[in-house]
């Protein structure tokens, strides 16, 4: 054999990443952040699509853009060594476990490093939780992703919506538009939700819900001289 096909055999044997660099094929540095929502113009600025919201946020933050591919829009962001893959299903909220079993199975990811962003009207408006499981909590979309995955054991992170509607009006009140108070202040629920999910792949889940599971400090009103 002579020595340049001897060097082309071992370029393809040997891994071409330093000692200590993660290749990017290594799952492990690897997570699916799927932010539900709602296709389509007369959904965007609804309460049910704060997880679309997120995602853009982070993409137009990190100059990066989605593009359509199946089940959704996606995008890919690196940070510290990790690569988030942000996915916008375009199955509508209900179907949303399709898209993310597709992603998953595709990318070869384990549960673990899975990520959802979810409105919740069990929490008021602003309030974001994360955790590392847990039910569906009434929500279609946690609830269609937990039965096609058939588990429960993957992070979720809840953003508060409130429940300011009157008896029977719920599905109006999620699919309604947000007021122009909550509109304002959806950019900084972006960026603690944004923070929180790079602390998840960084420091870890426990460190990372520690830091973002807290009520957002209220601004101090100035009290008026007498």
């Amino acid at each position: 054999m002579r020595l340049n096909q001897l060097r082309r055999l071992l370029s393809r044997l040997l891994p071409l990443n330093k000692p200590g660099q993660a290749s990017e094929k290594d799952t492990g540095m690897n997570y699916l952040v799927a932010g539900l929502g709602n296709i389509g113009a007369e959904y965007a600025s609804t309460r049910h699509n704060l997880g679309f919201m997120v995602l853009d946020a982070w993409a137009q933050a990190s100059n990066t853009v989605f593009r359509t591919e199946r089940y959704g829009d996606v995008a890919e962001i690196s940070f510290k060594g990790r690569k988030f893959y942000l996915l916008k299903p375009s199955t509508y909220m209900n179907l949303s476990g399709n898209a993310v079993r597709y992603w998953m199975d595709k990318l070869k990811l384990p549960l673990e490093n899975l990520i959802v962003i979810c409105d919740d009207l069990n929490l008021p408006f602003g309030t974001v939780r994360m955790r590392k499981n847990g039910s569906d909590g009434g929500h279609n979309g946690l609830k269609d992703i937990q039965a096609r995955l058939n588990t429960t054991q993957w992070a979720r992170i809840r953003v508060g919506i409130g429940n300011n509607y009157t008896r029977g009006a719920q599905v109006d009140f999620v699919i309604g538009e947000l007021t122009a108070e909550e509109k304002a202040a959806v950019p900084g629920i972006c960026e603690r939700v944004i923070e929180g999910i790079k602390n998840f792949a960084t420091i870890g889940p426990d460190r990372a819900m520690n830091l973002l599971n807290v009520k957002p400090a209220k601004p101090v009103k100035e009290e008026k001289e007498v």
